[in-house]
């Protein structure tokens, strides 16, 4: 009683396919496979971000003469 034989387990198995079906089995592997292939590839990437320093954000300047740029000061119609 504490163990299932392997007939227990094709039977199992049967009913599985019986109830879902071979086409949505399939898929429901191909996207467990590609979650943790996901997961993995998150863990390996969290790894490697953590070896290599922080890359600082580059600065962005404006031209002074470009007429779509507004300085800091508001600008008042007269």
């Amino acid at each position: 009683m504490g163990s299932f034989s392997i007939w227990h387990w094709l039977i199992v198995l049967l009913v599985v396919v019986l109830i879902f079906g071979t086409k949505k089995l399939k898929n429901i592997g191909a996207d467990l496979g590609g979650a943790v292939k996901g997961f993995k590839d998150g863990v390996k990437g969290a790894n490697e971000a953590e070896d290599t320093p922080p890359v600082p954000p580059q600065q962005v300047t404006a031209q002074r003469n470009d007429a779509t740029t507004v300085d800091v000061d508001a600008k008042t119609k007269h």
